[in-house]
């Protein structure tokens, strides 16, 4: 069976500005040769603390980035040796939501081309067609139809996320990619969202490679869970045994620090 996505040795190294005439720029090696993989319907939770380069990994499996060096292959594509074409083509089997629900959504749109906006992945969508879907993913994550008129400003945080899954939700993916999607919102807000993404992923059969540096939120989502420090995964399993019995100190210092979620 194809793994949903499979990473390999994956490596990303930045350069620096150069600070000097006579010295060669410094880098910085964000990622480390990171190795996963994950089955449709086994949501995995990434977790690590700030500069442990999830972003940057969330990024690259996304093919915002372009790796240093490994592969990323999703539904067995090499995301990074496709043609632009076909990389488009890709994008409706894997969507991302973003971890500010104020900053990812265009001030400037309604709602109704915010959520559609993903549509343009999918060759022969009718006007009537995408408007069809865009009701459904709207409706799906508790908001009305009615609000397709309506501008992020309107919405609270908690309610800008929901529009941010439903537009991640309307190309009907395999896979959505969640950076921090709860960490900008209230404890009570958080816990919506959260009960959302599962009902989602019953309803829709959507897997979630959810990106956390809080353990608690990835506990109440994830099937496996992969520890990431400095660069490198140092530990990973299925959630139960990651959370029962920690291999490494790393790991027993982020569930110390991990708070509750009220769900």
């Amino acid at each position: 069976m194809t793994a949903l996505l499979q990473v390999t040795d994956l490596t990303r190294t930045y350069t620096l500005p150069r600070d000097s005439l006579f010295r060669p720029p410094a880098q910085v090696q964000a990622l480390r040769g990171v190795s996963f993989q994950m089955r449709a319907g086994r949501s995995l939770g990434l977790v690590g603390e700030s500069g442990s380069g999830k972003s940057t990994l969330a990024r690259l499996v996304m093919a915002l980035d372009t790796p240093t060096s490994g592969t990323v292959h999703l539904l067995g594509q090499d995301l990074n040796a496709l043609p632009a074409n076909a990389l488009r083509a890709a994008r409706r089997d894997f969507q991302m939501v973003f971890q500010d629900p104020y900053g990812s959504l265009d001030p400037r749109q309604k709602v109704a081309r915010i959520v559609a906006e993903p549509l343009a992945a999918l060759p022969q969508v009718t006007k009537d067609e995408a408007h069809q879907r865009t009701v459904q993913a709207l409706t799906s994550v508790g908001l009305r139809a009615g609000d397709l008129d309506k501008y992020p400003h309107e919405f609270s945080g908690g309610q800008r996320q929901r529009i941010a899954i439903a537009r991640a939700l309307i190309t009907r993916p395999q896979l959505i990619v969640a950076d921090e999607p709860v960490s900008a919102l209230d404890v009570s807000v958080q816990a919506q969202v959260l009960n959302l993404m599962q009902d989602l992923a019953v309803e829709f059969g959507v897997t979630y490679l959810l990106i956390s540096h809080d353990l608690a939120v990835v506990h109440h989502v994830c099937d496996d869970v992969a520890v990431l420090w400095q660069g490198k995964i140092v530990e990973q399993g299925p959630a139960e045994q990651i959370f029962d019995d920690p291999q490494q100190a790393y790991t027993r210092s982020l569930l110390a620090a991990a708070r509750p979620v009220a769900i």
